[in-house]
Protein backbone atom coordinates (compact mmCIF):
# COMPACT_ATOMS: atom_id res chain seq x y z
CA UNK A 1 0.00 0.00 0.00
CA UNK A 2 1.53 3.06 -0.40
CA UNK A 3 0.60 6.80 0.96
CA UNK A 4 -0.74 8.37 -2.04
CA UNK A 5 -3.55 5.65 -2.34
CA UNK A 6 -4.18 5.97 1.46
CA UNK A 7 -7.39 7.32 2.68
CA UNK A 8 -7.42 8.35 6.11
CA UNK A 9 -10.78 9.41 7.73
CA UNK A 10 -10.14 11.74 9.91
CA UNK A 11 -8.55 15.15 8.81
CA UNK A 12 -5.31 14.56 9.65
CA UNK A 13 -2.05 16.06 7.14
CA UNK A 14 0.32 13.19 8.05
CA UNK A 15 2.85 14.30 5.52
CA UNK A 16 2.96 17.47 7.51
CA UNK A 17 2.92 16.48 10.69
CA UNK A 18 5.64 13.65 10.18
CA UNK A 19 8.12 16.43 8.81
CA UNK A 20 7.60 18.25 11.97
CA UNK A 21 9.37 15.65 13.78
CA UNK A 22 13.02 14.89 12.08
CA UNK A 23 13.62 11.67 14.06
CA UNK A 24 10.87 10.25 12.32
CA UNK A 25 13.63 10.09 8.63
CA UNK A 26 16.72 8.29 10.14
CA UNK A 27 17.24 5.29 9.56
CA UNK A 28 17.55 2.26 11.64
CA UNK A 29 19.73 -0.82 10.99
CA UNK A 30 19.21 0.18 7.77
CA UNK A 31 15.60 0.49 7.54
CA UNK A 32 13.24 3.86 8.07
CA UNK A 33 12.47 4.12 11.88
CA UNK A 34 9.03 2.94 12.28
CA UNK A 35 8.47 3.92 16.34
CA UNK A 36 5.55 2.04 17.85
CA UNK A 37 6.94 2.95 21.73
CA UNK A 38 4.90 5.86 22.29
CA UNK A 39 3.79 4.60 25.84
CA UNK A 40 7.32 4.78 27.05
CA UNK A 41 7.88 8.03 25.30
CA UNK A 42 6.97 10.42 22.41
CA UNK A 43 9.11 12.00 19.56
CA UNK A 44 9.59 15.67 19.77
CA UNK A 45 8.35 17.97 17.14
CA UNK A 46 11.19 20.60 15.99
CA UNK A 47 9.12 23.23 17.98
CA UNK A 48 9.98 21.77 20.76
CA UNK A 49 13.16 21.43 19.88
CA UNK A 50 13.88 24.78 18.57
CA UNK A 51 12.09 26.19 22.20
CA UNK A 52 15.18 24.41 24.20
CA UNK A 53 17.68 25.78 21.94
CA UNK A 54 16.52 29.16 22.04
CA UNK A 55 16.83 28.63 25.43
CA UNK A 56 20.00 28.42 26.02
CA UNK A 57 20.81 30.38 23.48
CA UNK A 58 19.31 33.63 24.17
CA UNK A 59 17.48 33.15 27.89
CA UNK A 60 19.38 31.37 30.40
CA UNK A 61 18.98 32.41 33.59
CA UNK A 62 17.70 31.19 36.58
CA UNK A 63 14.08 32.43 37.68
CA UNK A 64 12.21 34.28 40.35
CA UNK A 65 15.48 35.64 42.04
CA UNK A 66 17.02 38.22 39.54
CA UNK A 67 16.26 41.97 38.82
CA UNK A 68 18.54 41.49 35.07
CA UNK A 69 16.84 41.19 32.31
CA UNK A 70 17.43 37.44 31.45
CA UNK A 71 16.06 36.52 34.97
CA UNK A 72 13.00 38.53 34.19
CA UNK A 73 12.18 37.57 30.78
CA UNK A 74 13.07 33.53 31.66
CA UNK A 75 10.68 33.64 34.48
CA UNK A 76 8.02 35.88 32.48
CA UNK A 77 8.19 32.57 29.85
CA UNK A 78 8.48 30.07 33.03
CA UNK A 79 5.08 31.72 34.50
CA UNK A 80 3.60 32.28 31.16
CA UNK A 81 4.17 28.19 30.48
CA UNK A 82 2.56 27.84 33.82
CA UNK A 83 -0.73 29.50 32.72
CA UNK A 84 -0.90 27.97 29.41
CA UNK A 85 -0.99 24.37 30.98
CA UNK A 86 -3.52 25.88 33.53
CA UNK A 87 -5.81 26.28 30.63
CA UNK A 88 -4.70 23.76 28.88
CA UNK A 89 -6.26 21.31 31.88
CA UNK A 90 -9.00 23.79 33.02
CA UNK A 91 -7.89 24.67 36.15
CA UNK A 92 -9.10 26.57 38.52
CA UNK A 93 -6.14 28.58 39.14
CA UNK A 94 -2.52 28.66 38.14
CA UNK A 95 -0.88 27.81 41.58
CA UNK A 96 -2.62 24.87 41.00
CA UNK A 97 -0.33 23.76 39.04
CA UNK A 98 3.14 22.57 39.88
CA UNK A 99 5.59 21.40 37.82
CA UNK A 100 7.62 18.07 39.09
CA UNK A 101 10.49 16.15 37.54
CA UNK A 102 7.55 13.51 36.10
CA UNK A 103 4.70 11.33 37.25
CA UNK A 104 6.63 9.19 39.46
CA UNK A 105 7.58 12.47 41.49
CA UNK A 106 4.21 14.12 41.08
CA UNK A 107 2.91 10.91 42.67
CA UNK A 108 5.86 10.67 45.98
CA UNK A 109 4.53 14.30 46.13
CA UNK A 110 1.35 13.59 47.25
CA UNK A 111 1.88 10.24 48.95
CA UNK A 112 4.92 11.51 51.03
CA UNK A 113 3.01 14.68 52.08
CA UNK A 114 -0.65 14.28 51.47
CA UNK A 115 0.76 10.75 53.93
CA UNK A 116 2.68 12.72 56.13
CA UNK A 117 -0.83 15.00 57.45
CA UNK A 118 -3.94 12.77 56.26
CA UNK A 119 -2.58 8.90 57.16
CA UNK A 120 -2.38 6.59 60.19
CA UNK A 121 -2.26 3.41 61.50
CA UNK A 122 -5.58 1.04 60.09
CA UNK A 123 -5.87 3.75 57.21
CA UNK A 124 -6.63 2.48 53.61
CA UNK A 125 -5.52 3.79 50.14
CA UNK A 126 -7.10 2.13 46.86
CA UNK A 127 -5.14 1.41 43.88
CA UNK A 128 -6.24 -1.01 40.96
CA UNK A 129 -4.56 -4.41 39.86
CA UNK A 130 -3.22 -2.49 36.58
CA UNK A 131 -1.42 0.34 38.19
CA UNK A 132 1.82 1.14 36.86
CA UNK A 133 4.97 0.29 39.52
CA UNK A 134 5.27 4.10 40.31
CA UNK A 135 1.06 4.35 41.40
CA UNK A 136 2.10 1.67 43.51
CA UNK A 137 5.20 2.24 45.26
CA UNK A 138 4.95 5.65 46.70
CA UNK A 139 1.55 4.14 48.80
CA UNK A 140 2.92 0.81 49.64
CA UNK A 141 6.03 2.95 51.43
CA UNK A 142 2.81 5.13 52.88
CA UNK A 143 1.65 2.24 54.10
CA UNK A 144 4.72 0.70 55.50
CA UNK A 145 5.82 3.54 57.43
CA UNK A 146 1.84 4.36 59.07
CA UNK A 147 0.70 0.86 59.10
CA UNK A 148 -1.92 1.53 56.83
CA UNK A 149 -3.51 -0.90 54.43
CA UNK A 150 -3.15 -0.88 50.43
CA UNK A 151 -6.61 -2.06 48.68
CA UNK A 152 -6.32 -3.29 45.01
CA UNK A 153 -9.37 -3.15 42.66
CA UNK A 154 -9.26 -6.14 40.78
CA UNK A 155 -9.80 -6.57 37.04
CA UNK A 156 -12.15 -8.71 34.78
CA UNK A 157 -10.03 -10.79 32.05
CA UNK A 158 -10.77 -8.03 29.53
CA UNK A 159 -8.38 -5.85 32.02
CA UNK A 160 -11.63 -3.50 33.13
CA UNK A 161 -11.95 -2.58 36.82
CA UNK A 162 -14.74 -4.80 38.66
CA UNK A 163 -16.42 -1.24 39.62
CA UNK A 164 -18.90 -3.45 42.42
CA UNK A 165 -15.71 -4.13 43.98
CA UNK A 166 -14.59 -0.86 43.86
CA UNK A 167 -17.69 0.13 45.48
CA UNK A 168 -17.45 -2.36 48.08
CA UNK A 169 -13.29 -1.53 48.76
CA UNK A 170 -15.00 1.92 49.72
CA UNK A 171 -15.64 2.68 53.77
CA UNK A 172 -14.66 5.10 56.06
CA UNK A 173 -11.36 4.03 56.75
CA UNK A 174 -10.60 5.05 52.86
CA UNK A 175 -8.05 8.05 53.09
CA UNK A 176 -7.42 8.16 49.40
CA UNK A 177 -7.77 6.27 45.73
CA UNK A 178 -4.62 6.85 43.53
CA UNK A 179 -5.45 5.51 39.75
CA UNK A 180 -4.48 5.32 36.46
CA UNK A 181 -6.82 7.24 33.47
CA UNK A 182 -5.55 4.79 31.16
CA UNK A 183 -3.30 2.00 31.32
CA UNK A 184 0.09 1.71 30.17
CA UNK A 185 0.10 -1.63 29.46
CA UNK A 186 -3.31 -2.63 28.44
CA UNK A 187 -5.00 0.77 27.13
CA UNK A 188 -7.75 0.60 29.22
CA UNK A 189 -9.66 3.50 29.52
CA UNK A 190 -10.62 3.91 32.95
CA UNK A 191 -14.39 5.15 34.02
CA UNK A 192 -12.48 8.04 35.71
CA UNK A 193 -15.66 10.09 36.07
CA UNK A 194 -17.38 7.26 37.92
CA UNK A 195 -14.23 6.20 40.38
CA UNK A 196 -14.16 10.20 41.37
CA UNK A 197 -18.01 10.24 42.26
CA UNK A 198 -18.46 7.44 43.74
CA UNK A 199 -15.65 8.28 46.13
CA UNK A 200 -16.41 11.69 46.57
CA UNK A 201 -19.85 10.43 47.66
CA UNK A 202 -17.91 9.19 50.47
CA UNK A 203 -15.53 12.76 51.25
CA UNK A 204 -12.56 10.45 49.59
CA UNK A 205 -9.95 12.51 47.46
CA UNK A 206 -9.05 10.67 44.42
CA UNK A 207 -5.69 11.27 42.53
CA UNK A 208 -5.55 9.91 38.71
CA UNK A 209 -2.00 9.26 37.05
CA UNK A 210 -2.86 10.70 33.44
CA UNK A 211 0.72 9.84 32.19
CA UNK A 212 -1.09 7.97 29.52
CA UNK A 213 -4.12 10.12 29.05
CA UNK A 214 -2.62 13.38 28.21
CA UNK A 215 -1.01 12.42 24.69
CA UNK A 216 -4.19 11.23 23.54
CA UNK A 217 -7.37 12.98 25.03
CA UNK A 218 -8.21 15.82 26.50
CA UNK A 219 -8.85 16.35 30.53
CA UNK A 220 -10.53 19.11 32.26
CA UNK A 221 -9.60 18.78 35.96
CA UNK A 222 -12.69 21.09 36.85
CA UNK A 223 -15.19 18.75 34.92
CA UNK A 224 -13.40 15.20 36.18
CA UNK A 225 -13.71 16.68 39.53
CA UNK A 226 -10.05 14.92 40.68
CA UNK A 227 -8.17 16.20 43.73
CA UNK A 228 -4.71 15.55 42.28
CA UNK A 229 -4.19 14.65 38.41
CA UNK A 230 -0.23 14.01 37.26
CA UNK A 231 1.21 13.77 34.10
CA UNK A 232 4.88 14.03 32.17
CA UNK A 233 5.99 16.20 29.83
CA UNK A 234 8.24 13.77 27.69
CA UNK A 235 5.12 11.33 26.86
CA UNK A 236 3.31 14.61 25.62
CA UNK A 237 5.92 14.90 22.77
CA UNK A 238 7.97 17.49 25.23
CA UNK A 239 11.19 17.44 27.13
CA UNK A 240 12.27 14.93 29.54
CA UNK A 241 12.67 15.41 33.54
CA UNK A 242 9.47 17.67 33.30
CA UNK A 243 6.16 16.80 34.54
CA UNK A 244 2.83 17.83 36.37
CA UNK A 245 1.07 17.70 39.41
CA UNK A 246 -2.27 19.01 39.36
CA UNK A 247 -4.11 19.46 42.79
CA UNK A 248 -7.09 21.20 44.16
CA UNK A 249 -5.92 24.61 46.04
CA UNK A 250 -7.56 23.27 49.49
CA UNK A 251 -5.45 20.08 49.38
CA UNK A 252 -1.99 21.61 48.38
CA UNK A 253 -2.40 24.64 51.21
CA UNK A 254 -2.81 22.08 53.27
CA UNK A 255 -0.27 19.51 52.70
CA UNK A 256 3.40 20.03 53.78
CA UNK A 257 6.33 20.79 51.64
CA UNK A 258 7.57 17.50 50.32
CA UNK A 259 11.10 19.08 49.41
CA UNK A 260 12.55 22.17 51.23
CA UNK A 261 15.17 24.63 49.92
CA UNK A 262 15.89 27.22 48.06
CA UNK A 263 12.39 29.20 46.37
CA UNK A 264 9.93 27.25 49.08
CA UNK A 265 10.42 29.90 51.47
CA UNK A 266 9.32 33.07 52.83
CA UNK A 267 11.69 34.00 55.62
CA UNK A 268 14.54 31.27 57.50
CA UNK A 269 15.69 31.77 60.57
CA UNK A 270 17.56 29.45 62.52
CA UNK A 271 14.76 29.37 64.79
CA UNK A 272 11.64 29.53 62.73
CA UNK A 273 10.88 29.15 58.59
CA UNK A 274 7.82 30.10 56.95
CA UNK A 275 7.02 28.59 53.62
CA UNK A 276 6.11 30.24 50.31
CA UNK A 277 3.04 30.42 48.85
CA UNK A 278 1.50 28.04 46.25
CA UNK A 279 3.06 26.82 43.89
CA UNK A 280 6.47 27.80 45.02
CA UNK A 281 5.71 25.99 48.14
CA UNK A 282 6.41 22.76 46.45
CA UNK A 283 8.63 23.52 44.07
CA UNK A 284 12.47 23.29 45.93
CA UNK A 285 15.68 24.53 43.84
CA UNK A 286 16.34 25.90 40.54
CA UNK A 287 13.25 23.36 38.26
CA UNK A 288 13.62 22.48 35.20
CA UNK A 289 13.00 25.90 33.32
CA UNK A 290 13.13 25.04 29.35
CA UNK A 291 11.90 21.63 30.31
CA UNK A 292 8.87 23.92 31.66
CA UNK A 293 8.50 26.14 28.42
CA UNK A 294 9.37 23.26 26.30
CA UNK A 295 6.18 21.42 27.80
CA UNK A 296 4.02 24.42 27.14
CA UNK A 297 5.06 24.71 23.75
CA UNK A 298 4.69 20.85 23.17
CA UNK A 299 0.93 21.57 24.42
CA UNK A 300 0.44 24.44 21.95
CA UNK A 301 1.58 21.80 19.15
CA UNK A 302 -1.16 19.40 20.13
CA UNK A 303 -3.77 21.93 20.36
CA UNK A 304 -2.95 23.31 16.69
CA UNK A 305 -3.51 19.40 15.51
CA UNK A 306 -6.83 19.13 18.06
CA UNK A 307 -6.73 16.68 20.39
CA UNK A 308 -10.57 15.20 18.78
CA UNK A 309 -8.65 14.68 15.50
CA UNK A 310 -5.65 13.07 17.59
CA UNK A 311 -8.26 10.68 19.34
CA UNK A 312 -10.64 9.78 16.02
CA UNK A 313 -6.99 9.13 14.05
CA UNK A 314 -5.08 7.11 16.59
CA UNK A 315 -8.37 5.14 17.21
CA UNK A 316 -8.52 4.09 13.38
CA UNK A 317 -4.83 3.23 13.89
CA UNK A 318 -5.75 0.89 16.92
CA UNK A 319 -8.82 -0.95 14.90
CA UNK A 320 -5.93 -1.34 11.79
CA UNK A 321 -3.80 -2.92 13.89
CA UNK A 322 -6.10 -4.64 15.96
CA UNK A 323 -7.36 -6.46 13.29
CA UNK A 324 -4.21 -7.11 11.81
CA UNK A 325 -2.84 -8.73 14.79
CA UNK A 326 -6.29 -11.13 15.41
CA UNK A 327 -5.24 -12.97 11.97
CA UNK A 328 -2.04 -13.95 13.46
CA UNK A 329 -2.00 -17.66 14.72
CA UNK A 330 -1.28 -18.13 18.09
CA UNK A 331 -1.45 -14.46 19.02
CA UNK A 332 -3.28 -13.25 21.86
CA UNK A 333 -3.97 -9.94 22.82
CA UNK A 334 -3.65 -8.85 26.46
CA UNK A 335 -5.84 -6.41 27.53
CA UNK A 336 -9.37 -6.36 25.43
CA UNK A 337 -11.32 -3.43 26.99
CA UNK A 338 -14.72 -2.02 25.29
CA UNK A 339 -12.92 1.31 25.53
CA UNK A 340 -9.34 1.56 24.86
CA UNK A 341 -6.65 4.12 23.58
CA UNK A 342 -4.45 3.37 20.81
CA UNK A 343 -1.73 0.81 22.87
CA UNK A 344 -2.06 -2.88 22.39
CA UNK A 345 -0.14 -5.39 24.35
CA UNK A 346 0.26 -9.27 23.26
CA UNK A 347 2.09 -12.62 23.68
CA UNK A 348 2.85 -15.43 21.46
CA UNK A 349 2.47 -19.15 21.99
CA UNK A 350 5.99 -20.59 23.16
CA UNK A 351 7.97 -16.68 22.25
CA UNK A 352 9.45 -14.87 24.43
CA UNK A 353 8.74 -10.84 23.86
CA UNK A 354 12.55 -10.24 24.23
CA UNK A 355 13.15 -12.38 21.35
CA UNK A 356 10.52 -10.90 19.06
CA UNK A 357 11.31 -7.31 19.59
CA UNK A 358 15.33 -8.14 19.06
CA UNK A 359 13.95 -9.36 15.50
CA UNK A 360 11.46 -6.17 15.06
CA UNK A 361 14.55 -3.75 15.69
CA UNK A 362 16.63 -5.73 13.25
CA UNK A 363 13.69 -4.31 10.97
CA UNK A 364 13.84 -0.60 12.01
CA UNK A 365 11.02 -0.84 14.05
CA UNK A 366 10.86 0.19 17.90
CA UNK A 367 8.19 -2.18 20.18
CA UNK A 368 8.31 -2.39 24.42
CA UNK A 369 8.68 -5.63 25.58
CA UNK A 370 8.83 -6.76 28.93
CA UNK A 371 6.19 -6.01 32.14
CA UNK A 372 6.11 -2.67 31.34
CA UNK A 373 6.28 -1.95 34.91
CA UNK A 374 3.26 -3.76 35.45
CA UNK A 375 4.41 -7.26 37.27
CA UNK A 376 1.50 -7.48 39.54
CA UNK A 377 -0.54 -7.31 35.71
CA UNK A 378 1.47 -9.34 34.30
CA UNK A 379 0.84 -12.13 37.16
CA UNK A 380 -2.45 -11.68 36.74
CA UNK A 381 -2.47 -12.87 33.02
CA UNK A 382 0.19 -15.81 33.90
CA UNK A 383 2.80 -14.30 31.39
CA UNK A 384 6.32 -13.39 32.15
CA UNK A 385 5.62 -10.19 29.78
CA UNK A 386 4.10 -8.81 26.62
CA UNK A 387 5.33 -7.22 23.29
CA UNK A 388 3.94 -3.81 23.31
CA UNK A 389 3.16 -1.73 20.41
CA UNK A 390 1.53 1.86 21.19
CA UNK A 391 0.47 4.50 18.67
CA UNK A 392 0.85 8.28 18.32
CA UNK A 393 -0.79 10.71 15.85
CA UNK A 394 2.33 10.55 14.03
CA UNK A 395 2.35 7.08 13.01
CA UNK A 396 0.45 5.42 10.16
CA UNK A 397 -0.83 2.25 8.68
CA UNK A 398 1.61 1.71 6.18
CA UNK A 399 3.85 1.41 9.35
CA UNK A 400 1.44 -1.02 10.90
CA UNK A 401 1.48 -2.80 7.78
CA UNK A 402 5.40 -3.17 7.92
CA UNK A 403 5.56 -4.57 10.90
CA UNK A 404 2.86 -7.19 10.79
CA UNK A 405 5.45 -8.49 8.32
CA UNK A 406 7.89 -8.03 10.08
CA UNK A 407 5.48 -9.49 13.33
CA UNK A 408 5.57 -12.61 11.24
CA UNK A 409 8.79 -13.10 10.04
CA UNK A 410 9.81 -13.07 13.90
CA UNK A 411 7.42 -15.88 14.69
CA UNK A 412 8.02 -17.85 11.99
CA UNK A 413 12.03 -17.19 12.70
CA UNK A 414 11.69 -18.48 16.22
CA UNK A 415 9.17 -21.41 16.31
Amino acid sequence: MTASKTIYKTSIDIEKIRADFPILSREVNGKPLIYFDNGATSQKPLSVINSLENYYKNQNANIHRGVHTLSQEVTVAYENARSTIQNHLNAKHSHEIIFTKGTTDSINLVASSFGKKYISEGDEIIVSAMEHHSNILPWQQVCEEKGAVLKVIPINEAGELIISDYKRLLNEKTKIVAIAHISNTLGTINPIEEIIALAHAKNIPVLVDGAQAVPHTAVDVQALGCDFYCFSGHKLFGPTGVGILYGKEKWLNEMPPYQVGGGTIKTVSFEKTEYADLPLKFEAGTPHIEGGIGLAVAIDYINTVGLDTIAEYEHELLLYATDALEKIEGLKIIGTAKNKASVISFAVNGLHPFDIGTILDQLGIAVRTGHHCTQPLMAFYCVPGTVRVSFAFYNTKQEIDIFIKGLQRAISMLK
